[in-house]
C-alpha cells in the first residue's frame, strides 16, 4: 500500500464517513477508489457490449444455428 499525502473535502469526506457506518477516512478513501474504479469498469463492459450489440448479425447467427440444428439431427 502506498503512502500519499491529499487534501480532502471536509463536507464530503464527512458525508461519506456518514454513510459508510463510522469508518475510518482511510477506509472511506479506499472504498471510494475501489468504487471508482468498478464503475469505470463496468462502464467499459457495458461499452463492448453495446459495440458487439451494433455488429450482430442475426442472419448471419440464423444460417450457422440451422446449419448446427441439421448437424445435429
Amino acid at each position: 500500500m502506498s503512502v500519499t499525502t491529499i487534501d480532502l473535502d471536509d463536507d464530503a469526506l464527512a458525508k461519506a464517513l456518514r454513510f459508510s457506518g463510522g469508518a475510518t477516512k482511510k477506509d472511506v478513501v479506499n472504498a471510494a477508489l475501489r468504487e471508482y474504479a468498478e464503475r469505470h469498469e463496468r462502464a467499459a463492459r457495458r461499452a463492448r457490449h453495446v459495440q458487439a450489440a451494433r455488429e450482430w448479425d442475426y442472419e448471419g447467427w440464423q444460417q450457422v444455428h440451422d446449419a448446427e440444428k441439421r448437424g445435429a439431427e
